[in-house]
């Protein structure tokens, strides 16, 4: 059996990290595979799990457990939205509690007003703000009762992005795989050409969504649990309490009503990536887990995955169909990808790994297939967002990895995979999983499952069987990536959409040179520059094209105002008004001194951010700590962490990296009693980089919105590197001050 309750590494430690503790933790009689501190960070038991094949069957059964919860329910998302409809495979909700997520939760905790539900959500990037909902805070926090709390995670290297996919209830049971609960998730096995009930929050239909979540309870639950209340003490800096059940007498059983489980007294091994970042070290379970499994197959490979480019995989899958000539492999992805950069960058990196396994000579052993639904004359592809692998029947592994480089090494990910023992003792898991993998396989094929898993018990060959019944109502058909116009070769945007690890080499090998590093200039510093460049250039593009494009009017109604001997009084008052709302200091400081140009622009700027700022300090002085809670949400702790140390040098510090928008930043500055000279004097020096390099360019600046050119382009991008690089070196004045001062 499975040692259940020992810790077997630390939780930022994987193979580039490796724990002290050995990794014979899994004693003989224990599933194969499965290595804590290598390939999994522990393996666990689960007394009941279940495979929730596509939305409807997980939001139902979501939905189900949450109704029993009693003191906790801990979410954690790439993505989540509050108008998501949170109803199972009937389309409706029938327990009368609101169908969306946010009402939904709202009324949960009305019932139960001891229950507190945390958010944990990736601090997205802009390229995604216009795929989600524009202010999960607002939704999430600001229109939701007290005990709801959503914290935004941002602590990841440059280019990375959460992406683990868990809500733990009660530290009991635990749902985790490739599904959000966000819009365009919900649909059917059935997949319908045309379903109305398939719609997102505007209303708008959408193609059919194949998606696949596990659940599982016990020892395994609480492993997942532990991770994500390690993830809230990073994101968050605080330490989440584990609770019992308030009420006397024997637990509520958690399970979701109506589910049926698949799997009993199964062991389960956890595997996460997580990037190295802030001299921590990478955790690359995720990676080793592939090969190991690849590694491990003798008849059947079965993968579903939204992205197949990650080329050691496919080598490693080369290699093991050499090693045994009667393995196959079924891969299930999606027919093409939507967005210029995706496509390319996706499907040339699908015809690397398929290259790989023509040029070792097994390609007559793979499919490469996506899932088409078909109604009379219609027929659609199906998404495949599902990120599963089932080695034969020994293994199935359910999680937020894709199969493609990001997944390795640069996005945070969590996967879960069940083991069979060798032996009687595995014969019941093993049933379990293949009765989940001849499932999928049926989903998509139109097979009866029945009929795939007698097939395959017999020992005949899957691939034939596929090949040569199409269903009617659903098949897998070729991906044709070769007629696409996209070469092989295409690698060059790997580097920026799917690399393998942070951008930032520099820090790796500072890291390994125990260099201080807040004193390190890395590659970091350079892509958050060039980032903030394209998002400059976009946005002018945008006026351009919009119907504020005629800049003219606006401009000349402004000089009026500059005219007047009042103007500085109206940008004060401005600058207040933005901060009513958080609107972005960096862009009002930018458009004042567009208008006002040069260093009248820069006086007035400054007085107007000083202004704005020492009015929300007293707000916060007057409010405290607590009920700024409410407004910013958890990442306050963090904010008082960063000014716990009082001091000018401080307050400059964070301005010049700011943890979170200048307005929150000057109210909790307030709530913790900064001393105001401080604060002020503090921000005035942070400020100053950007102040000093707008002003410089002022002209430049305001001619760039008027009528863009290649020239302004080159004066705004030496303006961005020149701002960072005042920005870098008053922080190496920083950090040599606070060495000799401590």
């Amino acid at each position: 059996m499975l040692d259940r309750t020992r810790d077997l590494s630390d939780p930022r430690r994987g193979a580039s990290g490796a724990s002290s503790m050995p990794s014979t933790d899994l004693r003989s009689d224990a599933p194969f595979l499965l290595e804590p501190g290598r390939n999994v960070w522990r393996a666990a038991m689960a007394r009941r799990a279940a495979a929730l094949i596509d939305g409807g069957s997980y939001f139902g059964a979501l939905r189900a457990a949450m109704l029993k919860v009693e003191h906790s329910i801990h979410i954690v998302g790439w993505d989540l939205d509050s108008r998501t409809r949170l109803v199972g495979c009937s389309g409706s909700a029938e327990d009368g509690l609101p169908e969306t997520l946010g009402a939904f939760l709202s009324a949960l905790v009305k019932r139960r007003p001891k229950l507190r539900i945390r958010l944990l959500l990736w601090d997205y990037s802009m390229v995604f703000a216009l795929q989600r909902e524009l202010a999960p805070v607002y939704s999430f926090l600001w229109r939701t009762p007290e005990q709801i709390e959503i914290c935004l995670d941002d602590v990841l290297p440059v280019g990375a992005s959460h992406h683990q996919k868990m809500v733990i209830i009660d530290e009991r049971l635990a749902f985790t795989g490739g599904l959000d609960l966000t819009s365009r998730r919900w649909d059917r096995c059935e997949h319908r050409v045309n379903d109305p009930r398939r719609a997102d929050p505007a209303g708008a239909l959408y193609p059919p969504f194949h998606d696949v979540q596990a659940v599982v309870d016990g020892e395994a639950a609480a492993a997942l649990g532990e991770i994500v209340r390690l993830r809230w003490r990073r994101a968050a800096c605080e330490t989440l309490p584990v609770r019992t059940p308030a009420r006397r007498g024997p637990a509520v059983d958690l399970w979701p009503d109506g589910v049926e489980p698949d799997l009993t007294d199964v062991a389960v091994g956890i595997a996460r990536t997580m990037p190295r970042f802030a001299g921590e070290a990478a955790v690359d379970e995720v990676h080793h887990l592939f090969a190991d499994m690849v590694g491990a197959a003798e008849r059947l490979v079965y993968i579903e995955n939204q992205f197949v480019t990650h080329a050691a995989t496919a080598e490693r899958l080369a290699a093991r169909m050499r090693e045994r000539a009667a393995l196959e492999a079924l891969i299930v992805c999606p027919r093409s990808y939507d967005g210029w950069l995706e496509r390319r960058v996706m499907v040339a990196g699908r015809l690397r790994f398929m290259n790989i396994l023509e040029d070792a000579g097994v390609a007559e052993r793979v499919r490469l297939l996506y899932p088409q639904s078909r109604a009379d004359d219609a027929a659609v592809p199906v998404m495949v967002h599902a990120k599963v692998l089932a080695v034969d029947d020994a293994l199935l592994r359910i999680g937020s990895a894709n199969l493609c480089n990001r997944s390795m090494g640069l996005d945070s990910e969590c996967d879960i995979v069940f083991a069979a023992p060798d032996g009687p003792a595995g014969d019941v898991s093993r049933a379990g999983i293949a009765a989940i993998r001849d499932r999928l396989i049926g989903e998509h094929s139109g097979i009866d499952p029945a009929r795939i898993g007698a097939h395959l018990s017999s020992g005949r060959p899957l691939l034939p069987l596929i090949d040569a019944e199409p269903g009617e109502r659903r098949r897998l058909l070729a991906v044709e990536d070769a007629i696409s116009g996209i070469a092989p070769t295409e690698a060059a945007l790997d580097a920026v959409a799917d690399p393998i690890e942070p951008f930032d080499e520099d820090e790796a090998q500072a890291d390994a040179r125990n260099a201080p590093r807040s004193r390190r200039i890395g590659l970091g510093a350079v892509l958050k520059a060039v980032v903030l460049l394209c998002a400059i250039l976009i946005v002018s593009y945008v006026w351009q094209m919009s119907p504020l494009g005629n800049t003219d009017q606006i401009m000349n109604a402004i000089d009026a105002i500059s005219d007047r001997p009042w103007a500085p009084l109206a940008v004060v008052a401005l600058f207040l008004v933005a901060e009513c709302v958080i609107f972005p200091v960096t862009l009002l400081i930018f458009a004042t001194i567009a208008v006002f140009g040069g260093w009248q622009g820069f006086l007035f700027a400054l007085m107007g951010a000083l202004a704005s700022a020492a009015v929300s300090y007293g707000v916060g002085r007057r409010l405290g700590s607590r009920p700024l809670r409410r407004v910013i949400g958890p990442r306050i702790n963090r904010i008082r962490r960063a000014l716990g140390r009082s001091g000018i040098v401080t307050m400059a510090s964070v301005r010049l990296v700011p943890l979170a928008p200048f307005t929150f930043v000057n109210l909790v500055a307030g709530a913790i009693g900064l001393r105001f000279i401080d604060f002020i004097a503090g921000t005035a020096l942070g400020l100053m980089p950007g102040l000093i390099v707008m002003s410089a360019l002022g002209n430049q600046i305001s001619a760039l919105f008027h009528d863009p050119s290649l020239g302004g382009i080159l004066a705004l991008a030496g303006f961005v590197l020149l701002w960072v690089g005042l920005g870098v070196g008053l922080q190496l004045l920083i950090t040599r001050y606070r060495t000799v001062d401590g």
